[in-house]
């Protein structure tokens, strides 16, 4: 079983991808909470260049607050990663961790329920 969940689309720009993404997450009761330019960070520390890539920090408040409730460490897997990526030119891919996949190491049969 893979920890994550992948989708690549073409035809539009990163910039374009990372509001769609961010739409798509809100339609889901999402909000994007922080977001990482990994391209530009790795640029400022090492002054390296690196391709287009994205960390969305994204939480669904009440999905968050159950899980608290049910696991106080719980914390230590939130907010819920998406990555966007554009490796090639014209070809963006997104990536989520799997929650179904990341609560198997957590012993809490509560947790399952909700991912």
């Amino acid at each position: 079983m893979s920890y994550y969940i992948n989708k690549t689309i073409t035809g539009v720009t990163f910039d374009v991808a990372i509001d769609r993404v961010t739409e798509e997450l809100k339609k889901e009761g999402f909000g994007v909470l922080t977001e990482i330019n990994i391209k530009a960070t790795l640029k400022k520390k090492l002054d390296v260049d690196f391709y287009n890539y994205r960390i969305l920090g994204a939480c669904n408040a009440p999905y968050a607050y159950k899980a608290l409730q049910a696991e106080d460490k719980i914390g230590t897997m939130l907010p819920c990663n998406v990555i966007v990526q554009e490796r090639e030119a014209g070809k963006i891919e997104i990536s989520a961790v799997d929650p179904i996949a990341s609560m198997q190491g957590v012993e809490n049969k509560n947790l399952g329920e909700l991912a």
